[in-house]
C-alpha cells in the first residue's frame, strides 16, 4: 500500500510497516526491555523523519517540513558533529568562511537542505554584523 501523507498519521498507528529503528527493528516487534535494544536503537532514522516531513508538508506546516528534512539529513551524522554544527551557527562564532566550510562539508555528507541553511544563515549575519571577525 502506497503512503498517503494525508491519512497515514500519525504513523506509528497507522502505518507502524514503515517505521524501523536504525538497526532495522520493525516498531511492532520492538521491545523497550528486550535484548539488544541499546539508546542508538531509540532514535528516529532518516527514513521516518522524511514521512514525517512529508505528512507536515501535505498539512500545510512547510517550515516543519523543512526542519524534518534537515533532522533526516543530520541523524546519520555523530553528535558531535551536529554539536559543532549547531556552535558554528550561533551568532558570531564563525567567520562567513568558515560557515562556507561547514556548508561544502555537509554537501559532501549529502546534506544539501541543510548546506542550503547554513548559507543563507552566513548570509543573513553578514547582512545583520552577526558573523565573527
Amino acid at each position: 500500500m502506497a503512503f498517503d501523507p494525508s491519512s497515514d498519521y500519525p504513523l506509528g498507528a497507522k502505518r507502524p510497516d514503515l517505521v524501523r529503528t536504525p538497526g532495522g527493528i520493525a516498531l511492532d516487534e520492538l521491545e523497550l526491555d528486550g535484548k539488544g535494544v541499546e539508546t542508538a536503537e531509540l532514535r528516529a532514522t532518516p527514513e521516518t523523519l522524511r514521512l514525517q516531513a512529508e505528512v507536515a508538508r501535505a498539512a500545510g506546516r512547510s517550515q516543519l517540513a523543512d526542519n524534518l528534512l534537515r533532522a533526516a539529513e543530520l541523524a546519520p551524522l555523530p553528535d558531535e558533529t551536529i554539536l559543532e554544527i549547531y556552535t558554528a551557527l550561533r551568532p558570531r562564532r564563525s567567520s562567513a568562511a568558515e560557515l562556507e566550510t561547514w556548508a561544502e562539508r555537509l554537501d559532501s555528507w549529502s546534506a544539501p537542505v541543510t548546506a542550503a541553511f547554513v548559507r543563507e544563515a552566513a548570509q543573513v549575519y553578514a547582512k545583520r554584523g552577526l558573523l565573527a571577525v
